[in-house]
């Protein structure tokens, strides 16, 4: 697939999500909404503390598709601007511009019809007046040079298929000085060819991970310094087993390559002072 065709199909997908939040059912990343209404795969769940996920409007929980919560890392600070990349429902854009406060702005950036209207609904329910949601890719950010105090994401920039063109807009937008916090799935080591080639598991957070050693040069090349991948989880198969089943994956088969070569990720870099 091209890289046109990646993003038709990620955007189908994360459509179809959004239109099932707003039927009442919560989604998961890449599987079937579970019976219970909980994230239903181990990238997804427990994310956000009680005490978060009370401040904001149902919805914006429901359609949570992150595998990590960049807000409560990122050390945002009164009056900053923070991107978030694929922000989706909105959850991370609405606790971020709590932390910003008043003085600050916090945008949402997603390629996601469906999506957008959610996240407006949730910002108008949340009543936050700080808040912008913005329609177009990470690869091809709608914001000026040196606009942006942090950049944060969740779980999104993994999906894109040249992710070098993102971590240059990334480095484009922000501020010198600027910081970059997402979240995002990582590898370590060798991953199997039928779980690189599964279009289902690329929708679903996995198979468009980068290795972390590829991450940090990939993020140092595009000029970043003081680059960090901090692992926050480490999925063992059979966490797993049943989302990586729905995908059409041999577990049984490939359990051994697979097993703790994924993970979730706090992936930091800063853009260096003029």
């Amino acid at each position: 697939m091209n890289d046109n065709e990646i993003r038709d199909v990620v955007r189908e997908k994360y459509g179809k999500a959004a239109l099932q939040v707003k039927e009442g059912r919560a989604s998961c990343c890449g599987t079937a909404p579970s019976a219970s209404g909980l994230s239903c795969d181990p990238i997804t769940s427990n994310l956000y503390a009680d005490h978060e996920k009370e401040l904001l409007p149902t919805t914006a929980v429901q359609a949570s598709l992150g595998c990590g919560n960049p807000t409560a890392l990122a050390k945002l600070e009164e009056g900053q601007v923070v991107l978030d990349l694929g922000s989706g429902g909105g959850i991370d854009v609405l606790l971020s511009a709590k932390r910003v406060g008043p003085t600050g702005k916090a945008y949402g950036l997603d390629m996601t019809d469906e999506m957008l209207a959610l996240a407006r609904e949730n910002q108008r329910q949340a009543g936050a007046t700080n808040v912008e949601f913005l329609k177009g890719t990470m690869e091809e950010i709608p914001l000026p040079d040196a606009s942006v105090d942090v950049i944060i994401s969740n779980c999104v920039i993994n999906l894109a298929a040249d992710k070098d063109r993102v971590l240059g807009e990334a480095f484009r937008v922000l501020k010198p000085g600027g910081r970059f916090a997402v979240s995002d799935v990582v590898t370590k080591g060798e991953i199997p060819a039928p779980v690189k080639k599964s279009v289902e598991l690329w929708i679903g957070c996995i198979a468009g991970a980068l290795d972390e050693d590829d991450y940090v040069a990939k993020l140092r090349a595009a000029g970043f310094t003081d680059v960090t991948v901090e692992p926050t989880r480490v999925y063992r198969v059979d966490d797993a087993r049943d989302f990586l089943a729905s995908a059409g994956i041999d577990v049984d088969a490939l359990g051994a390559e697979v097993d703790g070569k994924f993970r979730s990720a706090f992936v930091r870099a800063v853009k260096p002072a003029a």
